[in-house]
């Protein structure tokens, strides 16, 4: 059996697994440093949705920490499967929350600065770009196990 480069239980896994973690926590982290970011819809999306991406790729950076530990990949179909499933529906959850936050952004610095003061809307910027990124790696190490899938 190929050992796919970002697959479960792989050094790269593992890696990409913590980026996403920290991109979604930094994602989070800029959007509440707001006050007002309950104000809009766009930006509660995205807080929730990071809310759920914390959990998933933490818990996976665990799952891929201990198995890089033990040296024991996971190779049963199901979990993959249910993994590649989590990846793509988060990743498309994620895409959807950081094009709508950044969108949101450009219509506020577009009103001539009346509803965003520019410091508060470049931190919400900053949150939409470690949205992207997170998505990103979400993505790319979806298509990674679905890369191994074939090969159970």
């Amino acid at each position: 059996m190929e050992v796919v480069p970002g697959s479960v239980g792989t050094n790269a896994s593992f890696s990409l697994r913590l980026g996403q973690a920290i991109f979604s926590s930094a994602s989070l982290f800029f959007m509440s440093m707001g006050i007002q970011f309950y104000s809009y819809t766009a930006f509660c999306y995205l807080v929730t949705i990071m809310g759920l991406a914390i959990p998933w790729s933490f818990t996976l950076a665990i799952v891929d920490g201990y198995s890089v530990f033990v040296k024991c990949p996971i190779r049963q179909q199901g979990i993959l499967m249910i993994i590649i499933v989590g990846d793509w529906v988060l990743s498309v959850l994620i895409l959807g929350a950081a094009c709508s936050t950044a969108s949101v952004v450009d219509v506020l610095l577009h009103s001539n600065g009346s509803y965003c003061p520019p410091r508060v809307c470049s931190r919400y910027q900053i949150s939409a770009a470690m949205a992207f990124l997170s998505w990103f790696l979400t993505m790319s190490s979806s298509l990674f196990n679905l890369w191994l899938l074939p090969s159970l």
